[in-house]
């Protein structure tokens, strides 16, 4: 049955999920691939089942053999309904993906903006947080940006939420003295208004 909730999670069909809850599905239960029926529904980007699924009493914390839960996978993916579904239910936070990374890590170098946004407003996300490339939110969003309006905009909403912004790379390179290399010169204009150096 576990399965079959699964799989209905994920093309969205929440009356059948509510349906196979009620026959007494195991709500948390998982597939082959860890996921459970919430992670299945995020991966089908079904906010209408996640939401369901949380009023039933779904632990949208565990994670997938990927390292992946709702708010880390609709953070990367840039769901913002789900993100916010995560959140308002209590999301950890903490929890990293395979990366080492937070969901506020690859919001910012994919260029989702609003997430980025949601996240430093509405969330206790560290802002901060190193992954396992020892990059912040911050250094991904220069490193792995395009220089561009969207991370551009990212860059500035991390500053503006007190990102450290001399926090530098493993190499000791400084997100100031990346975005100088690559000619971004927007995004090194807001990093020097706040106190960044080229080198430490």
């Amino acid at each position: 049955m576990v399965n079959e909730l699964i799989a209905a999670a994920e093309r969205g069909d929440t009356d059948k999920v509510i349906a196979l809850l009620q026959a007494g599905a195991d709500i948390n239960g998982t597939d082959e691939r860890g996921r459970t029926a919430a992670m299945a529904a995020t991966h089908g980007n079904r906010p209408e089942t996640v939401k369901a699924l949380i009023d039933a009493g779904a632990d949208i914390n565990l994670r997938d053999r990927r390292s992946d839960n709702p708010l880390l996978y609709a953070g990367a993916e840039g769901m913002l309904d789900i993100v916010k579904l995560a959140v308002e239910a209590g999301a950890d936070t903490k929890l990293t993906n395979r990366f080492g990374g937070t969901s506020l890590i690859p919001a910012a170098d994919r260029g989702h903006a609003d997430i980025v946004d949601y996240l430093l407003k509405h969330s206790d996300v560290s802002v901060d947080h190193v992954n396992n490339l020892g990059w912040t939110a911050l250094l991904e969003a220069v490193i792995l940006g395009d220089g561009g309006s969207r991370h551009t905009r990212i860059v500035h909403l991390l500053v503006e939420h007190g990102a450290d912004v001399n926090l530098a790379d493993n190499d000791g390179v400084t997100p100031l003295a990346h975005a100088e290399k690559r000619g971004y010169a927007e995004i090194a204009a807001i990093l020097k208004r706040a106190g960044a150096n080229s080198s430490l």
